[in-house]
């Protein structure tokens, strides 16, 4: 990629994109356009339908399309899309960030989509194994024995047999329901759709990991309804999911070739094409999906219950070795796990005490790099938990052939042995990233520590970039991908996304225009503000201030803030008449603020929500529901974030600046996203107001300013 991509800079059409595919292509945006009533013509969705058929029309194709609201993103990704996964014989795999959309596009774009189209296309929403009820665990519940179990499991009640713990009243009652609805067809046994509301302490019973799933020798896995959606994958054309289901099937070893990645909880990253909608998202999901964390206390207290059933399974198996292990060569194993995580725990706690007035005690390592004594030790973990996890596996398998039928003791400890197995991994997979050198020239991994509730030691570790990670199991691999979102560059410079993600070289880069009269439509006002944000009580004094004299209370607005306590403290200096008009984040749960800020603006009552980072995107409040959308400052991420902290550390010791190659562009973008609250059709008319001078006053400020949407400007003289 260029060092400074210009948006269409690759767009002259692959040979990969037949005269046969552009025919199929406007047929179906034809058929769109005569079937849908009132639908209008817009030029930026002619141009994204043409860049994803360029990027899907050829082997490993890519393309990131910024497409801002009112462009018709999922009808300009699915005419290109399914044309040339079927002509590919590829299968379509649209990943997207939030549930609303996956829901939207599950329920009424796609099906809308293939009625006008008129194309002939299986959909399936995919979810996670958790998604789904156990039938095995609704039968064993159902056996009406309610003593709590302790079972097998590591240091904690089985949640896998029987009640581990007095059921609520009512919850057998409903338990026994659950399970009917699947016998008689009437429940898929998705847990999102029940047939009946399910308690969050029922959901953990009547669910199964794969660690504590029995698969194939589970007697009920013609009726799990796990394994039934997943079959469904195998004839679906669409398949719609979240990233994070996406990224989850991506990271794990793919079958019969070694260097391969995915294709085991969907089709192979060679037989997709992946649309990723809200690819704002990706790189941070893709980093969360890479990280560790393991809870030294809690480590310890496992082992220790393993330990205790290392001779339980050589007892149920009957032999001398299992994976080539003796008994006493694997207790060895654990009794040195179980020292060396005491060891670590002792040689943490001598080098660190937390502040006793840190709000949040965390010690993070100077550019990853940690104590050499700490690397060792972590270098011996991770040759432990390895040896534990081969042996866990060996012992599955060991335990399952000698039971003579399904259930008891032999299929009660394989459950617990597939869980443990889960958390050695997890346990595995930190040490490995405290053990490892970083590649050189790349950035660091950020290794840090916190303390969980109980103040025991938390060992954290992270990539930084996405970009490896991302080159390695999507880039490729997979058989085409696009990116899109209202969000993706900062006025048009895609390098910082191209960083964070490790975009491809041939990755064509377009950025649409609105398709709205944004000049017309909104205005942008910067007001006069005598303290900067930093200043945190006279920015809060002086935003009160703002929005008493100039907010219209009797209209909807949108009221953005950065912190929760700056949220907190502008909402108690308000007076009580205009306090009673606001509905302020962490009040209510985000759907019924919403719905009651719906519900007042319809009774013709003013109403004003106050909310963080979660209510500047993703949420639809067309017309009247906002006509100002006030941004208290400008978004800038948390600085002390361990894994930001160590990316822009690196930056800074290569001579590079951490501020203007990362924390300027992301604000920025977030920025955007922000303003796109307001204008949702042809018809919205409002204003954005800005209360950060900074937007003026730096010279950074001016960059931002150029990238934010064409509004009618009203910058007050400061």
């Amino acid at each position: 990629m260029s060092e400074s991509p210009t948006p269409d800079e690759t767009a002259t059409a692959p040979a990969g994109l037949s005269d046969e595919h552009k025919d199929a292509i406007r047929a179906a945006y034809a058929r769109l356009k005569d079937a849908l009533p009132g639908y209008r013509v817009r030029a930026s969705q002619g141009r994204m339908i043409a860049a994803v058929a360029r990027a899907f029309s050829r082997p490993g194709g890519a393309a990131v399309i910024e497409a801002p609201t009112g462009t018709g993103k999922s009808m300009a990704y699915l005419i290109p899309g399914l044309v040339l996964a079927q002509a590919r014989k590829k299968q379509l795999v649209i990943a997207t960030a939030t549930v609303a959309l996956q829901q939207q596009l599950v329920t009424r774009d796609i099906p809308q989509f293939l009625e006008v189209a008129g194309l002939d296309a299986e959909v399936v929403l995919a979810k996670g194994r958790q998604r789904y009820a156990c039938v095995r665990n609704l039968h064993e519940l159902g056996r009406g024995d309610d003593s709590p179990q302790e079972g097998l499991a590591l240091g904690e009640p089985a949640a896998v047999a029987a009640w581990p713990r007095r059921p609520l009243p009512g919850e057998a009652e409903d338990v026994a329901e659950l399970l009917q609805a699947i016998n008689t067809g009437q429940w898929d046994g998705d847990i999102d759709a029940p047939p009946l509301p399910i308690h969050d302490e029922t959901r953990s019973l009547i669910t199964t990991s794969a660690g504590g799933c029995a698969n194939r020798r589970c007697p009920w896995i013609t009726q799990c309804p796990f394994v039934l959606a997943r079959n469904q994958l195998r004839e679906a054309r669409i398949i719609v999911a979240n990233q994070d289901l996406v990224l989850a099937d991506l990271l794990l070893a793919g079958k019969g070739d070694e260097d391969a990645t995915g294709g085991v909880l969907l089709p192979a990253p060679p037989d997709c094409l992946y649309v990723f909608d809200e690819a704002h998202h990706l790189a941070a999901k893709a980093i969360d999906r890479g990280s560790a964390e393991l809870h030294l206390s809690d480590a310890r207290r496992r082992i220790a219950r393993l330990r205790q059933q290392v001779a339980m399974a050589y007892a149920l198996v009957d032999r001398d070795r299992i994976g080539r292990l003796e008994v006493d060569a694997i207790e060895t194993v654990c009794a040195d796990y179980a020292d060396d995580l005491e060891h670590i725990d002792e040689a943490i706690n001598l080098a660190w005490v937390p502040e006793a007035d840190e709000d949040t005690p965390t010690w993070r390592a100077p550019l990853g790099e940690l104590p050499g004594d700490w690397r060792l030790r972590a270098t011996a973990l991770r040759e432990s938990s390895s040896a534990l996890v081969r042996w866990l596996i060996a012992a599955t398998k060991a335990v399952l052939d000698a039971a003579d039928t399904p259930g008891g003791q032999h299929e009660l400890l394989v459950r617990d042995f597939g869980l443990a197995r889960e958390r050695i991994e997890r346990q595995h997979a930190l040490w490995w990233l405290w053990s490892t050198d970083d590649p050189e020239g790349s950035p660091p991994t950020a290794r840090w520590l916190g303390l969980s509730r109980d103040g025991g030691l938390v060992c954290h570790a992270s990539a930084v970039s996405a970009a490896g990670l991302l080159r390695k199991v999507l880039w490729q691999q997979a058989g085409g991908v696009v990116l899109t979102s209202a969000t993706l560059s900062a006025g048009g410079d895609f390098r910082a996304l191209a960083g964070q993600t490790g975009l491809p070289g041939h990755t064509e880069l377009v950025s649409l225009p609105s398709p709205f009269d944004l000049p017309a439509q909104a205005r942008l006002e910067v007001p006069a503000m005598r303290a900067l944000p930093n200043d945190n009580d006279a920015h809060v004094a002086e935003v009160v201030e703002w929005l008493l004299q100039g907010l219209d209370w009797e209209a909807g607005n949108l009221v953005l803030f950065t912190s929760r306590r700056k949220l907190k403290a502008a909402l108690e200096q308000l007076p009580s008449s205009r306090r009673a008009q606001v509905r302020a984040q962490g009040q209510q749960s985000k759907p019924a603020l919403l719905e009651g800020h719906r519900a007042a603006i319809e009774a013709g009552e003013g109403s004003t929500l106050f909310g963080l980072a979660s209510f500047g995107e993703g949420v639809d409040l067309p017309g009247k529901l906002c006509e100002t959308v006030v941004i208290t400052q400008l978004p800038f991420s948390v600085p002390t974030d361990p894994v930001d902290a160590t990316y822009a550390e690196w930056l800074e010791a290569n001579g590079r600046n951490a501020f203007v190659e990362v924390s300027v562009p992301n604000a920025t973008r977030t920025l955007i996203q922000y303003c796109g609250r307001l204008i949702r059709n042809e018809d919205d008319r409002g204003r954005i107001v800005i209360l950060d001078r900074r937007l003026v006053a730096k010279r950074y400020g001016a960059g931002m300013m150029r990238a934010l949407p064409p509004f009618h400007r009203v910058i007050a003289a400061g």
